[in-house]
């Protein structure tokens, strides 16, 4: 038996081969765990399922509990959504990072605005190609308002409530100033929850004034390395490779659930909009599943996407 192995480790052939003076043997490969984050962020009715905590959860920490992990990486390609799930999975995946102690590398794709930079953020470290988009870092409240339309079809609108503040920005009654005041202090308290995690997260990397930075616009990759807003122009297996070698494996971590519902958009549990009885998805639900990717059209469409 060589000095300092024991009995199990003397078991353990890879181990054994590890420590034996082979010529050319170089022991297992470093793995990484790729985590894809895709699409836009939060719930978007019964039928459409976008990024969120409770979709991830399992993935995320399947993602850090790999054998021979040497880092996280994120792939990222969304245009934003909920501040609310953007914090929860970016808090998730910090935790995981500090308690496992491994570096997370983020990789952007087409876009990682809004809500996506804030995934980003997540990262120790952030990449994206020369095109991307990236930024946006702002809060944003959209709508319709249709007062008009009611008189014109001669439609009374009843709103009855308890509460004075209960029936605030009804899209059906005009705009109240209070309202629309209240609305806009409530972002803007967003956006200081934003600019908060992005000054923690980057630090003195960042160049530029807030004014620009925390402007809500977007830039390319390359403006935004400018910027200090990303660390680096790259794709993620070149990036991977350079940092931990040739044979590093990319182990990508699916959520949980069968292929076909992630590919439609469905989550890994059964939808809310089915029938009591299980047969099948109520229509209803698939009308209110039409107007959700219509919503989430909107996000990618504001990146000309």
């Amino acid at each position: 038996m060589l000095a300092g192995m024991s009995v199990l480790t003397v078991l353990d052939p890879r181990s054994l081969l590890a420590r034996l003076p082979i010529a050319g043997f170089k022991g297992p490969p470093p793995v990484v765990a790729v985590l894809r984050l895709s699409g836009a962020i939060g719930s978007f009715g019964p039928v459409r399922a976008g990024l969120t905590l409770a979709g991830l959860e399992t993935a995320i920490g399947r993602a850090f509990k790999l054998p021979r992990l040497a880092a996280v990486a994120l792939s990222i390609n969304s245009p934003g959504g909920s501040p609310v799930q953007s914090d929860l999975i970016a808090r998730r995946i910090r935790d995981l990072a500090a308690e496992k102690k491994v570096p997370v590398l983020a990789f952007c794709e087409d876009v990682a605005a809004s809500g996506g930079y804030w995934l980003a953020c997540a990262a120790d470290e952030i990449f994206a190609r020369e095109t991307s988009i990236i930024g946006s870092i702002g809060a944003i409240s959209a709508g319709f308002g249709f007062p008009e339309a009611l008189q014109r079809y001669g439609v009374e609108r009843r709103v009855y409530a308890s509460g004075e503040k209960k029936s605030a920005l009804d899209p059906f009654l005009t705009e109240n100033p209070e309202d629309v005041a209240r609305l806009k202090a409530i972002l803007e308290d967003m956006h200081d929850c934003f600019r908060a995690l992005v000054r923690e997260r980057r630090g003195a990397r960042l160049i530029g004034d807030d004014k620009t930075l925390f402007s809500g616009e977007f830039w390319t990759g390359r403006k935004a390395l400018d910027l200090g807003l990303i660390d680096g122009v790259g794709e993620m297996r070149q990036a991977l490779r350079a940092r931990y070698g040739d044979r590093v494996v990319l182990k990508r971590i699916d959520g949980a659930g069968p292929w076909w519902r992630r590919r439609m958009g469905l989550s890994g549990r059964d939808p809310a909009g089915a029938w009591p009885d299980g047969s099948g998805l109520d229509p209803r639900a698939w009308a209110a599943g039409l107007l959700a990717a219509v919503e989430e059209r909107a996000l990618w469409s504001r990146f000309g996407l």
